[in-house]
């Protein structure tokens, strides 16, 4: 019995044999193919491998559509604020607070299409253009406005008004919010300073 399974393992080994020896090319081929569709390995410190990574950053590019596909419509500045409100407190949410700052230091001006923004510094600024691209999808998508661009201005000359005393203060609300002096003349208030 055992001779049986013998000869017959014998026999699917020359069947083997005999179909490289009919078709070597195929066997080389059927090879060669499984080797390509494994990725090859790369040394992270070899020339190959910037050159593996500038492909792989290539493919990874996203399709960017013709701008005469992309809508352009008109919008308003409040319309702006309001999606700019909109972005910073979502950004405030997912726990991104220095960007969220950043995009409440100042109301932006609207000029057109192109909009701009004065930030404190040169660091503020760093840090805007690495998240600016988010914040041009989101107001893109909104405003339904392909052509939005965003401008930023560093004024390093920005400075906070401090209110020294209470006249100073009074002074300061007084600009904000013009009825307080109807307050102090109802009630007959007077600055003890």
């Amino acid at each position: 019995m055992e001779s049986g399974n013998i000869n017959t393992s014998a026999e699917a080994v020359n069947v083997d044999v005999q179909k490289a020896i009919e078709n070597p090319v195929a066997e080389v081929e059927n090879q060669n193919a499984s080797d390509e569709n494994q990725p090859k390995k790369v040394s992270a410190f070899s020339l190959a491998s910037i050159r593996a990574k500038k492909e792989m950053e290539e493919k990874n590019r996203s399709y960017v559509k013709p701008s005469s596909v992309l809508p352009t419509e008109d919008f308003t500045e409040t319309e702006m604020l309001v999606q700019w409100n909109k972005y910073a407190q979502r950004l405030g949410d997912k726990g991104h607070k220095i960007m969220e700052s950043l995009l409440l230091i100042n109301d932006p001006k609207l000029n057109g299409t192109v909009i701009t923004l004065e930030l404190p510094n040169e660091g503020s600024k760093l840090d805007f253009e690495g998240q600016i691209n988010g914040l041009l999808g989101h107001l893109k998508g909104h405003l339904h406005n392909h052509d939005i661009t965003i401008e930023l201005i560093v004024n390093e000359a920005i400075e906070t008004k401090r209110s020294f005393n209470d006249q100073d203060r009074y002074n300061r609300l007084l600009e904000i919010n013009p009825n307080i002096e109807l307050l102090r003349s109802t009630f007959g208030l007077d600055l003890l300073g």
